[in-house]
């Protein structure tokens, strides 16, 4: 199960990305993490621009809604989201 952090205004979550995948996509669950498969390299920034984009889309929220805490040179990183509740979270990833 996904391990989804209530906040005030939002959520926090771990991701466990995997660049250069043949497309963008939700792929279930690792170790507690959203696991996200993407197209871009994890060259210069490129995988967290189009992971941001990506969970934008997703949950249905202005990419200025979310940020990387931690792990931007990593595969696992720390989200938090702003606006979204953990309900409206787990509704929108777990398809």
């Amino acid at each position: 199960m996904i391990e989804v952090t209530p906040l005030a205004d939002g959520i926090r979550f771990q991701v466990r990305v995997q660049p250069r995948s043949s497309r963008n996509e939700i792929v279930g669950e690792q170790q507690g993490a959203l696991k996200v498969k993407l197209t871009a390299p994890p060259l210069e920034g490129e995988a967290n621009r189009a992971l941001i984009a990506f969970l934008a889309e997703v949950l249905g929220v202005a990419k200025k809604d979310i940020s990387l805490l931690k792990g931007q040179s990593s595969r696992t990183k720390l989200v938090e989201v702003c606006g979204v509740t953990a309900a409206e979270f787990i509704a929108r990833v777990d398809r």
